[in-house]
């Protein structure tokens, strides 16, 4: 089992910057696949990015590539999500998942284990 709590959120001008944070707490964390999703109200929940277990590998979404970054620490069992340029269409709650797998696909399906997610906010 692994438990997932995201911070890191709030409100925040266009052009800005938050950092995203999950933690994991578990027997397992350095031999999951990692990623972060997003849903924005009266959307269906997205992929952002996901991260292989040892964050060698990272995969973005086309909506964010080249403004967010994804990394981890598993000696600290996070993750971490930098978001920079942030425009109001990234405003949504934020998911962390992890896989049971060391990697992981871009669907929800893919992912075992969800946090409660933390709302961004970006204004205009």
């Amino acid at each position: 089992q692994v438990q997932l709590v995201e911070s890191g959120g709030g409100l925040v001008q266009a052009g800005g910057f938050l950092r995203l944070s999950c933690a994991a707490s578990g027997r397992t964390f350095s031999r999951n696949a990692m990623a972060w999703f997003r849903q924005a109200p009266g959307k269906e929940r997205e992929f952002v990015v996901g991260i292989s277990w040892g964050g060698g590998t990272t995969s973005y979404s086309d909506s964010v590539k080249g403004r967010f970054t994804c990394s981890r620490d598993n000696a600290k069992k996070t993750v971490y999500l930098q978001m920079n340029s942030l425009k109001p269409e990234d405003t949504a709650v934020y998911y962390c998942a992890a896989a049971r797998t060391v990697v992981a696909g871009t669907l929800s399906v893919d992912y075992d284990y969800w946090g409660q997610g933390t709302q961004v906010t970006v204004s205009s």
